[in-house]
């Protein structure tokens, strides 16, 4: 019961503060009226508009709406009919109505009543609206991201309103979702979790609404360190079979769920026994330890970094520490720091705790008489089910501090970690979920965070993920695809615009070229851009650092995101794109290569020589190459490679990128040596 509390505490605090509602919750009454439709509202312009709630089986519902201040000439705008619409409950008590198409404006109000209820809204406006979703990166607040003193100041738009979907998963499709719109105010904006309201968001929403001159409504739903595939239905996720097992997984939970069907802990533990190795045969033991079958691993590290790539399962970690007299028979705090995403821990072959939330930190109480002067032996079994895993904190985090009598020095458990692989996920079926939240499952957080908002009337979507996918590129190109089918589908408004933004750089600079799966991952979401309608993409290739996989600049990814908008969504003649790959030829020892979007001029941003631009020939080593432009075009070359075969461009986890066209966007990452789309 102390971990569980401890558990909810922590989720509590997660991400900044942001409250994280567990997926067991009670579900509250469905309401009269869906809390889309609120004072402050905006409805999408232009488009014939759903507008829904729930009441008795067979009520009768009015809905009428009307524009509070009439037009300047005192004629009703054209395509404001109808403006009363009535409709009935259905039999399980949900009612709907289509009210509109209504011009770019207001602000109107709305009335809705059946039989004795009337519910009066105000201040609606009619705009376009934006589904505004991703992970941490979108997550990230205006508040946390630069300049955020002044651009809090200044965030006085009454024409923009934000819509912020709480943090929730759920294992079947949520109706509702307990949320507002709210005015965009510098006191709204800031407000919230980790910096306030979206940054990329915010930005995007801004420039649309300056340069358009429309209302503008943002519906921020996103959450931090999140996998696409959590994101998607799992009608959606048919198309993509790698995740059969997985939603089948689910859908069993869901059913377990209904029935009342035991409780997670028991469930899992079976699930260990029945297929980890390392459960059944006890290597949390200090004699179970077989050396010829362990490896080391330096900890604190996510273990995709460290010797497992792309893994998720079940590790087994342990370690031995000596500790002196004093430490016999204390007690004793074990801290791990951060793991993800489950973990149970072992002292001495004893139970000492576990927590199935990912990310949060491990704090486990060791009572008198664990411990012991000598050797101690700490054993870890982790379960990740997607993006990292590990215990990946802080050396200060990982460490055994002493309770309860004479003082003494906390002992340090950074360092060499021996580990033992128990069993791909893979190999096995997918393991129970938890009752606390783990977003790192298949369609829960389309279920919590984007049912609700199904079937609201909206323009588009903004998506800013990718770096949890990191790893499965080619599989990620097809899940992309099937998330923007899926919502369309859902949403019911055809193929609505939708924009990418390639992820940012990040990590350290490599000394020599050549494979790296961030620069794959970025391909993969040109690639979905390139052949699924009506999408755009906005680089951040420039704009990343090379230590914070959070760059404080997003400005400049909203206002890209708006300019892809602007020429592809609203037909603007505005360059949205820099310089793009089109074709390469050999000419001699170098290779001339061509580019889309490149009319205007190509230019080194900084007037340094060209860089990030690689070359190889048909052995495949790839060597940094010189280049230089040449027109619209660049020609690369390399005294390593008399007969070259191909080129790459920024195609590295992380690079300082100079290459731009003159209107001042950067070009985008590519390889030659790839087919096209």
């Amino acid at each position: 019961m102390k971990i569980l509390i401890l558990a909810l505490v922590v989720l509590a605090l997660i991400a900044g503060g942001a409250v994280v509602v567990r997926a067991a919750a009670a579900r509250a009454p469905l309401p009269f009226l869906h809390p889309l439709f609120c004072d402050h509202a905006v409805l999408q312009r232009d488009a014939r508009v759903p507008v829904w709630g729930w009441a008795p089986k067979g009520t009768n519902v009015t809905v009428r709406i009307w524009r509070t201040e009439a037009p300047a000439d005192g004629v009703s705008p054209s395509g404001e009919t109808p403006r009363v619409v009535s409709t009935r409950a259905d039999a399980n008590g949900r009612w709907q109505a289509v009210v509109g198409p209504f011009p770019a404006g207001g602000p109107y109000e709305m009335e809705v009543v059946a039989a004795k209820r009337t519910v009066k809204l105000a201040d609606i406006m009619m705009g376009d609206v934006w589904v505004c979703s991703g992970q941490s990166n979108m997550e990230q607040g205006v508040g946390a991201a630069a300049n955020a003193e002044r651009e809090i100041a200044a965030a006085d738009h009454p024409g923009i309103r934000l819509f912020t979907v709480p943090k929730i998963i759920a294992f079947e499709p949520r109706a509702t979702v307990d949320a507002r719109w709210e005015v965009c105010t510098p006191a709204v904006i800031g407000a919230g979790g980790w910096g306030g309201f979206s940054a990329a968001a915010y930005y995007f929403g801004r420039k649309l609404h300056r340069d358009l001159g429309v209302p503008v409504g943002l519906i921020h739903t996103s959450w931090g360190g999140t996998i696409a595939e959590a994101w998607v239905s799992a009608e959606g996720l048919k198309p993509v079979p790698d995740f059969d097992k997985a939603v089948a997984s689910l859908g069993a939970e869901a059913a377990e769920r209904r029935k009342g069907l035991g409780s997670y802990r028991p469930r899992m533990e079976r699930w260990y026994a029945a297929h980890d190795p390392g459960t059944r045969a006890g290597w949390q033991a200090a004699a179970s330890l077989d050396a010829a079958e362990w490896k080391t691993m330096r900890l604190p590290a996510k273990w995709e970094d460290a010797g497992l790539p792309g893994f998720d399962g079940v590790v087994w970690f342990r370690l031995d520490a000596d500790l002196p007299a004093g430490w016999d028979g204390r007690e004793a705090v074990l801290h791990l720091g951060p793991v993800d995403d489950r973990d149970t821990t072992w002292v001495n072959g004893k139970p000492v705790g576990h927590l199935d939330v990912y990310d949060a930190p491990r704090d486990y109480s060791l009572p008198g008489g664990v411990l012991r002067a000598g050797r101690n032996t700490i054993a870890v079994r982790v379960l990740d089910t997607g993006g990292a895993g590990g215990l990946w904190g802080s050396p200060e985090q990982l460490r055994l501090e002493a309770g309860g009598g004479p003082a003494l020095e906390p002992v340090s458990l950074a360092g060499d970690w021996r580990y033992r692989v128990g069993v791909a996920l893979g190999d096995a079926p997918p393991p129970p979920q938890s009752d606390l939240n783990n977003p790192h499952v298949v369609t829960v957080l389309y279920n919590g965070m984007i049912a609700p908002l199904v079937p609201f009337a909206i323009k588009g979507a903004i998506w800013y993920q990718g770096e949890s996918n990191v790893g499965r590129a080619e599989q990620y190109r097809r899940l992309l695809a099937a998330l923007i089918r899926d919502w369309r589908s859902r949403f019911g408004a055809g193929d609505f615009w939708f924009h990418i933004v390639q992820l940012a750089g990040f990590g350290d600079p490599k000394p020599e070229p050549g494979d790296d799966e961030w620069a794959e991952l970025r391909e993969a979401q040109w690639l979905v851009s390139c052949e699924v309608p009506n999408c755009g993409l906005a680089t951040a290739i420039d704009i990343g650092e090379a230590k914070d996989v959070h760059p404080k600049n997003k400005q400049d990814v909203g206002a890209r995101l708006a300019l892809s908008a602007e020429a592809v969504s609203y037909g603007m003649k505005v360059e949205a794109t820099g310089p793009e790959y089109r074709a390469m030829r050999k000419e001699g020892a170098a290779i001339r290569i061509e580019f889309d979007h490149a009319a205007g001029g190509l230019i080194s941003m900084d007037g340094k020589p060209l860089a990030g631009f690689s070359i190889a020939g048909a052995n495949g080593k790839w060597v940094w190459a010189d280049a230089r432009i040449d027109g619209e075009a660049v020609v690369v070359s390399s005294p390593k490679v008399p007969d070259p075969v191909a080129a790459r461009y920024a195609w590295t986890s992380f690079m300082e990128c100079n290459f731009y066209g003159k209107g001042g966007l950067p070009a985008l990452p590519f390889r030659t040596d790839a087919p096209a789309p």
